[in-house]
């Protein structure tokens, strides 16, 4: 690892983003009986039910998982201190199960089963009755699908439609199953990165005032060089650690020259969602010189890293990303 925390990388120049991606080869350890069954305890059950179904899950997980049982570890020491322990490794577990098993409502439309607060949400809602369209730059925290509190919450309300921009090919069975329980106007909207007509139906989708909803906090090689757009990786200090991140979601934003917002949908425990957003880079008028335009979109990415990092902080359970973010088994 470089010793200066702050270094730009193209992605081809480096093996450090492959490795960084191993999350995407990983197989799923998602068993398709065992969704089966918790979606229909969910939905023939309830959900206070469902959740006492969590707590097994998530010892299972804890006790059998060795190698995301050391990510989360050295997450938790990270985020909280040297005194993080198994109780805190059970946290993030659980809170990770709830917000998958509260996707289930979500996507039947049940809101009335959760009070969730939305903070921040105004900007977002311009440029949608703007019919520019706004990328929105999440994270692996908490619940994409908490968005769905956003649609219809006053009568003066513009209805938010995000898609997803991801890799499809990763957690299928999960995906599948979640599709096929969902009501077809609630089904999330799916734009697949790394096909030769992303950046087209991102372009189109966008100009009808939909939101690019996009979870930047995984780097993946040729991540944006396949969805048309070269991409950098960013080494910047997370959580006391240097660490890798992409450019390329702020790249695509200042190729098609729309806002950037800091979304996140945090899980607070029991049947509470905050959903926040906050401006982070506006790139909706041409930068001609190049250097202005990198400096520009850099200063975008270490924004997105500190709140990142004062998210995680604030809500040390919230974050699930339970592979060798740092890279550490690679040294």
């Amino acid at each position: 690892m470089s010793a200066d925390p702050t270094v730009t990388r193209p992605a081809s120049e480096t093996d450090r983003p492959a490795a960084a991606a191993d999350w995407s080869t990983t197989p799923e350890r998602a068993n398709k009986v065992a969704l089966q069954v918790i979606c229909w305890i969910a939905l023939t059950m309830g959900r206070r039910a469902a959740r006492l179904v969590l707590h097994p899950v998530t010892l299972y997980f804890l006790l059998f998982s060795p190698a995301p049982r050391r990510h989360i570890k050295r997450y938790l020491f990270r985020v909280i201190g040297p005194n993080a322990g198994w109780g805190d490794g059970y946290k993030l577990l659980h809170a990770f199960a709830s917000t998958v098993l509260d996707r289930v409502y979500f996507l039947r439309g049940r809101m009335d089963l959760f009070d969730v607060r939305v903070v921040g949400k105004e900007p977002v809602e311009s440029e949608a009755l703007a019919g520019r369209g706004a990328f929105l730059l999440g994270a692996h925290v908490g619940s994409f699908e908490a968005l769905g509190a956003c649609k219809g919450l006053s009568p003066d309300s513009p209805k938010l439609r995000p898609a997803m921009l991801m890799f499809p090919d990763n957690a299928r069975q999960i995906n599948a199953m979640l599709d096929a329980i969902s009501l077809p106007e609630l089904r999330p909207h799916v734009i697949a990165l790394g096909r030769p007509h992303s950046m087209l139906e991102l372009r189109d989708w966008l100009d009808t005032g939909g939101m690019a909803g996009l979870l930047a906090d995984r780097t993946l090689p040729g991540q944006v060089e396949q969805a048309g757009q070269r991409g950098n990786s960013i080494e910047l200090p997370f959580l006391g650690q240097p660490a890798l991140f992409n450019d390329g979601p702020f790249r695509l934003a200042a190729l098609l020259r729309r806002r950037v917002f800091f979304m996140a949908g945090l899980y607070v425990g029991g049947a509470r969602y905050d959903v926040l957003f906050e401006p982070l880079a506006d790139f909706s008028e041409r930068i001609r010189d190049p250097a202005e335009r990198e400096r520009a979109i850099r200063e975008a990415v270490e924004a997105y890293v500190m709140r990142l990092e004062a998210l995680c902080r604030k809500y040390p359970y919230n974050w699930f990303n339970f592979h060798d973010f740092w890279l550490e088994d690679s040294r």
